[in-house]
């Protein structure tokens, strides 16, 4: 497929609307007022095949306004259910967002999601609109998961309107032009088999095949072969999630991707000071979503979606595909926290050393990954400390361990060092970061915005006169305490 040139000259193919008339509810964007575009994703971009430069900006603007929408597309709300906080929810669905349409790139379909675009028959008492606080979290939120290689749906860009919207307080009206390969969630089959309706959860399985995995037609199972690969994309999400101090806070199953994707940024945050049980949700008192708790739920959410197939795939086979989860999830961790602490193979104790590194950093409250860059910035095994991230008398005798496991390595310091700057990132989308930015833009300085997208996309790379963007929160800092709402 030729790769489009412009917004204008993106082709599109619906597919989604032309499944059954109950999957999805026909709706055209509701459109706002004075509509400003704040930034525009380079990375973004490039997933439709464009550069920035290739966009025109008025267009853009209309687009995420409501007000005209490009040749091919066909808005629409997708029905889906899902478990929230463990409960079924027969009710839910795109209650403040549209599915514009799925582009033909040449990378693949791309969906093209307008996030705040009005009331749909699933907003239930929602008023359908988003806030500029939490498009600008999502919109970082989609570049530092590209930057640190964690899949994600990611925003083509973010724009401000001239109305104002009522949540905890009064605050200006968004809306997010959202990418993703595909919004299929597990909610989606929650549905259907809610509704026994196995025809269409058949059909439903075999589109996630054709359309985006292919190469899973030709296994001998085609729907084992699907559920196998979600179970194993998942748990090495998860373990991405987990190797970089990422808490999504509302793991509900309608929040879950069929693709592995990392899908709705509500509550999340990346952790500062290490807190395994670290839970930012306000509303999540039991710590259900707790940053510990997310391998756990995960499968839990898998079983779910195992439940809703049994109607397709025997039961023991389900069990044995669901069996594999956690040791996926734990081979995925350990390569990915083995790089992160500069070692390239696989010894006994390693998991060990891990896990006395992640207590030591919890019990002195030292920070998660300003700690480890300093393992990939300072000749550890020269005898330079870590102390001036981490204050513990442990330090030295873990420092020892680690000198150790170091000389069974075959690489050299430099290459080693060079290799952990790789993976330990300097940029991250911190709190009380993302807030500034926030409060910046909501004064009119959409600066700070484009800065921040800039470094989160390349977060190892050091940049000069940048140290600001690397800074912890004081430690006088309230825990991060953040909203559902958007």
């Amino acid at each position: 497929m030729a790769s489009a040139t412009s917004l204008e000259s993106l082709t599109f193919d619906n597919v989604w609307s032309r499944f059954p008339q109950d999957f999805f509810s026909r709706v055209s964007p509701t459109p706002w007022r004075d509509t400003r575009l704040l930034d525009i994703s380079p990375a973004g971009a490039a997933r439709l095949g464009l550069e920035v430069d290739d966009i025109d900006r008025e267009r853009l603007t209309a687009l995420m306004s409501g007000e005209r929408l490009l040749d091919g597309m066909e808005p629409l709300a997708q029905k889906y259910t899902g478990h929230q906080f463990g409960t079924y929810n027969p009710a839910l669905g795109d209650g403040r967002g549209l599915l514009l349409g799925e582009a033909m790139t040449s990378q693949g379909p791309i969906d093209l999601h307008l996030k705040g675009a009005g009331q749909t028959p699933y907003s239930r008492f929602g008023d359908g609109r988003a806030v500029l606080r939490s498009s600008i979290r999502e919109y970082l939120a989609g570049e530092a998961m590209t930057g640190l290689k964690i899949p994600t749906t990611q925003a083509l860009a973010v724009a401000v309107n001239g109305e104002k919207v009522m949540r905890e307080r009064v605050e200006p009206g968004a809306t997010l032009l959202r990418l993703a390969e595909s919004h299929v969630r597990f909610g989606h089959f929650e549905w259907l088999y809610q509704q026994q309706r196995v025809e269409d959860l058949e059909r439903l399985m075999r589109h996630v095949i054709d359309r985006h995995r292919s190469d899973l037609a030709q296994e001998e199972a085609p729907l084992e072969a699907l559920f196998q690969d979600v179970v194993t994309r998942t748990a090495e999400l998860v373990a991405r999630w987990q190797a970089y101090g990422f808490v999504h806070a509302v793991m509900n199953t309608d929040n879950m991707s069929i693709l592995g994707l990392t899908l709705d940024y509500g509550p999340y945050a990346f952790m500062d000071r290490f807190e395994s049980n670290l839970t930012p949700n306000h509303t999540d008192a039991s710590g259900r979503y707790a940053f510990d708790q997310q391998p756990g739920v995960a499968l839990w959410n898998l079983t779910v979606l195992g439940q809703s197939l049994t109607p397709l795939i025997e039961v023991e086979r389900l069990r044995e595909i669901l069996d594999s989860y956690e040791p996926t999830l734990q081979a995925a961790y350990a390569i990915l926290m083995r790089g992160r602490l500069g070692l390239e193979t696989e010894q006994e104790g390693d998991g060990e050393l891990i896990d006395e590194w992640l207590r030591l950093l919890e019990s002195s409250r030292a920070d998660f990954h300003r700690s480890f860059r300093a393992l990939s910035e300072r000749d550890v095994v020269g005898g330079l400390s870590l102390s001036a991230e981490i204050e513990s008398p442990e330090l030295d005798s873990w420092l020892e361990r680690y000198r150790r496991r170091l000389d069974q390595e075959s690489r050299g310091d430099t290459e080693r060092l060079a290799a952990m700057r790789r993976v330990n990132p300097l940029y991250i989308l911190r709190t009380h970061l993302a807030q500034q930015v926030i409060e910046a833009a909501e004064e009119g300085d959409t600066r700070p915005l484009a800065t921040f997208r800039e470094l989160l996309s390349t977060p190892f790379v050091r940049r000069p006169g940048m140290e600001v963007w690397s800074e912890a929160p004081s430690a006088s800092a309230p825990p991060v305490c953040l909203s559902c709402s958007s």
